[in-house]
């Protein structure tokens, strides 16, 4: 996979990841910013962020999320572990398992 190629996955990422945050936002503020770890200020804006903006967000070559193990959630996570390799509540865990970047486009 070469430079083009990353920058490329990079941009699909931060979009759908902005499209999904910008949804649950918009659905469930407070649910939202704790599974986030983010504050009003943030939350409100990442949910009045136009197509335009995301889209200029998107095209960073910067992650815009990231992950945020904390060991309490590590320890759920290897309780929850089946033989087999799957969690047993994986939309449990998920979400709070990432953060919104606190990085604003000019």
């Amino acid at each position: 996979m070469n430079a083009n190629q990353i920058h490329e996955e990079i941009k699909e990422t931060n979009l759908s990841f902005m499209l999904l945050a910008q949804q649950m936002i918009r659905g469930d503020k407070a649910g939202a910013m704790e599974n986030f770890g983010v504050n009003e200020e943030m939350a409100s804006l990442v949910a009045g962020l136009s197509p335009a903006q995301m889209l200029k967000m998107s095209a960073s070559n910067m992650l815009l999320c990231c992950f945020r193990f904390d060991e309490s959630l590590l320890l759920n996570m290897l309780g929850d572990y089946k033989k087999d390799g799957v969690l047993a509540k994986p939309t449990s865990i998920a979400p709070k398992a990432v953060r919104v970047a606190e990085v604003v486009a000019a």
